[in-house]
């Protein structure tokens, strides 16, 4: 057993050696940064960030892509994004100024979020932003008193089976109260205009794609009976990218949901939109830290951080493995990561094999440009991670 995971971690360290070197490889500026930046610091790749929204439109051409803002709203992100013709998806009225700041017109803006604050309905209303995501009475009611003739889409509940992080408990409705929640909306004097569906955050499952668009394409069906003509299909995001090991590629994922397409919607809906966020920027950072602490705890080697899952990892809590890489050679030994905080629970991973490292070496973790300083908080009075985007 102790020569199987020492060979799975060599193939571990192997695969976070050769992920790091390619990525610097191809970046120069980054590779010059990366030993000059003060930790924690987060590293993104603006070219890198332009050519993966590119590369979803070369294989999917038909469709209008909307960055999830949520995933980096870094200023500079956001412009880089703007910059190659990107719409954009927000769901609060902080993320609404930002995106507006870059002189984004109004019609490039759309909002999924199913629950939303009156405030931001009503502001983003006022500033031309007038398509909103619904799953229940309640937020038709909202959305109808401040603005009305608003165009709303609803949002089914699809499976999330092979999704690093499943969004499908907390919204989403079945088809049934979809067609009634859509004939609702257009009483109260809205305008019903589609279905989006997610099939969950960093999917690696096409499945899921299968059965959200075979649905989609039912419900469609069914609210054309009852006198609705929808426009819009969303298909939300999940486009994976590669963490402690390969993921779906965008090619292959395009070309599977455009032959569900064909199939399921053989007259194409007017507007057919997707909203990656993850999938433009999960793949293009590198979070820099610095190894702090060292110590054995029982049989456990624990390596200590300055950043952590409160300061800029939360999304190891909910499983993520990021690619873990220290610039030392020597015998592998298994750690435990903790982070910089004295919470217990500030553990970022577990069975990392790496060199032995010393304190004050840098530490790096890949794939780390969404999710991270967005979620990051000041909790114990650390810093979140600075941003460096070049």
């Amino acid at each position: 057993m102790k020569e199987t995971s020492i060979r799975a971690g060599e193939l571990q360290f192997a695969y976070a050696k050769k992920y790091f070197e390619e990525f610097l490889s191809s970046r120069p500026r980054l590779k010059e940064k990366i030993m000059e930046v003060e930790t924690p610091s987060l590293l993104m790749d603006l070219d890198g960030v332009k050519s993966r929204y590119v590369q979803i439109k070369y294989h999917l051409p038909e469709v209008n892509v909307y960055y999830a803002v949520k995933a980096n709203d870094h200023i500079d992100v956001l412009r880089a994004l703007s910059e190659v013709g990107s719409g954009f998806e927000v769901a609060s009225i902080q993320e609404l100024e930002r995106v507006l700041s870059l002189g984004v017109p109004s019609e490039k803006i759309i909002s999924s979020n199913p629950v939303k604050p009156e405030e931001f309905v009503a502001f983003a209303y006022e500033k031309g932003v007038n398509r909103f995501a619904v799953d229940s009475y309640a937020e038709v009611d909202k959305i109808a008193r401040v603005a009305p003739r608003a165009r709303v889409y609803v949002r089914i509940v699809v499976p999330n089976e092979g999704s690093e992080w499943p969004l499908s408990r907390k919204f989403g409705v079945d088809e049934e109260t979809a067609l009634s929640l859509l004939e609702y909306a257009k009483e109260k004097g809205l305008v019903p205009i589609g279905v989006t569906f997610h099939v969950g955050s960093q999917c690696n499952n096409l499945r899921n794609w299968f059965i959200a668009i075979r649905n989609s394409s039912r419900l469609w069906e069914r609210a054309r009976g009852r006198g609705l003509r929808l426009q819009v299909l969303n298909m939300g995001g999940g486009i994976p990218v590669r963490y402690v090991q390969e993921s779906l590629k965008i090619e292959d994922i395009a070309y599977y949901v455009r032959g569900l397409l064909r199939k399921y919607f053989p007259t194409p809906p007017y507007e057919l939109q997707m909203e990656p966020g993850r999938g433009i920027v999960g793949d293009q950072g590198v979070l820099v830290a610095k190894v702090i602490g060292k110590a054995g705890r029982g049989d456990e080697m624990w390596l200590y951080v300055d950043t952590g899952v409160f300061n800029g990892l939360a999304e190891a809590l909910g499983g993520i493995r990021y690619p873990v890489y220290v610039e030392r050679e020597g015998e592998l030994k298994e750690w435990v990561i903790g982070g910089v905080s004295c919470d217990s629970m500030d553990v970022i991973a577990k069975r990392v094999y790496l060199p032995e490292p010393e304190v004050g070496d840098r530490i790096y973790f890949l794939s780390a440009g969404a999710y991270t300083t967005v979620y990051a908080s000041e909790f114990n009075g650390f810093p979140k991670p600075k941003i460096t985007a070049l």
